[in-house]
């Protein structure tokens, strides 16, 4: 999957990119760590509990221009991309993954596109 100015994940209808004014700091500070080749990775679970650890999971990488991301929602292991928004059997997922986002959004991360 390529960088993009803006991205959603499978299903969804709302698109992000990534607010002007974010820095390296804000995203650190919001839980993305920087990657081995400069880019900043957000993964957190969706599932109901915390402690569950076969839930999905939520994929963001921001590249290190702070200009471009892609974003996906996988299995647990991570390696399988899937669509939360098929059908409403997810909607505990739907429902975190807007929480998720929005709360990025109000910290300066995302904005919606």
């Amino acid at each position: 999957m390529a960088f993009k100015e803006k991205a959603t994940v499978e299903g969804c209808t709302i698109f992000y990119k990534v607010n002007e004014q974010a820095k390296k700091y804000t995203l650190k500070d919001n839980g993305f760590t920087e990657t081995n080749s400069g880019n900043f990775q957000l993964i957190r679970p969706l599932d109901g509990t915390p402690q569950s650890k076969e839930g999905f999971k939520l994929k963001i990488t921001i590249a290190e221009d702070l200009k471009t991301l892609k974003m996906s929602v996988t299995t647990a292991n991570g390696l399988k991309s899937m669509n939360i928004f098929k059908n409403d059997s997810h909607a505990m997922s739907q429902e975190k993954f807007y929480f998720l986002m929005d709360g990025m959004i109000s910290r300066g991360v995302f904005e919606k596109a």
